[in-house]
This record gives C-alpha cells, structure tokens and sequence, in this order.
C-alpha cells in the first residue's frame, strides 16, 4: 500500500496536507516496470495518471517508422500522463523506462473526482501543475527556436544566424 509519506516526495503533491493525501492513497498502486518497457503508447486512450517514485522514463514520440524523438525524461518524483487529468483524450506520446521503474499510478477519472470534490486541494494541485506545463513550454519552445536558429536553409534566408533574434524576450 502506498504511503502519504511516499506521495508527499512527488513534486506535484507536496504543498498538500496529510489529510489531502489521504484522499489519493487508496486510489494509487505502485507499477514496476523493467528497463524498455512501456508505460504507454502514443494514441492510446489516458486512464491514469502517473508518478514516478523510482527510476527513469523517457517521453518519446515516432515521426516516422525510422525516427523516434525524445521529447524529455522523467526523473524520480516528477509526473507524467497529464491526459488523464482531462476526460476523453489519449496520451500524445509513449512513456518507456530507461530503467526499471516504480510508478505510482492513479485513474484520472478518480483523481479529477477527489479535486473537484476538494476545491483547496484541486486548486494547490492544478495551479502546482499549471507552473510545471508552463515551465515544460518554454523549455520545449526554446529548444525549438534553436533548431530553427540553426538550420542551414534558414540561416541562408535571412543572412544570418538567428539564435539571438529568436530568443524568447
């Protein structure tokens, strides 16, 4: 059984008192996954949302039968799933351990009633993950801009390297 003292180590959860955790502890089970094993592919629907206690997963995304890109990693105590914090949608990329992972998992449909059902513990956890997407973002759109800035067909448009013109102000 899963711990208030274990949930209180996830980044997501931790400005939340011992009575808000309790409402999430008997909703969550713990997963073990193996190194290369999947989480969740990319299109299937979002049941649950997840946490990592122990291990390494990597978010990643197939362009193409011969390209995978890894959009990030996810390191102990941080989420992943965040589709499942909204009703109906599928995950927009595969979760795979790079190693083997101890993963706190809980349906989103249980988690989303818990929230509503407690407005001050849905606000601290909604507004708490509002600053991670964002901060998520802005890496996401700096990475982005980079690429651009260093591709050669644009260097050549427009004269110049634009690493400098298109950082984000």
């Amino acid at each position: 059984m899963v711990s208030t003292d274990e949930l209180r180590k996830i980044f997501l959860l931790q400005n939340l008192t011992d009575k808000m955790l309790e409402k999430i502890v008997p909703n969550t089970r713990v997963l073990q996954f193996g190194e290369r094993e999947i989480i969740f592919e990319e299109g299937t629907k979002a049941e649950n949302f997840y946490m990592l206690k122990k291990g390494k997963v990597l978010l990643e995304v197939e362009v193409s039968k011969r390209l995978t890109i890894s959009l990030g990693s996810i390191k102990s105590g941080y989420s992943f799933g965040w589709s499942a914090l909204l009703s109906g949608p599928s995950h927009t990329s595969h979760a795979v351990c790079t190693e083997p992972s101890d993963v706190f998992a809980i349906p989103g449909e249980k988690l989303r009633d818990i929230l509503e059902g407690t407005p001050l513990m849905g606000y601290r956890v909604m507004a708490f993950a509002a600053t991670i997407l964002k901060n998520r973002l802005e890496r996401r759109t700096n990475q982005l801009l980079k690429v651009i800035a260093n591709h050669p067909d644009m260097q050549k448009l427009l004269g110049s390297p634009l690493e400098e013109e298109l950082s984000p102000g």
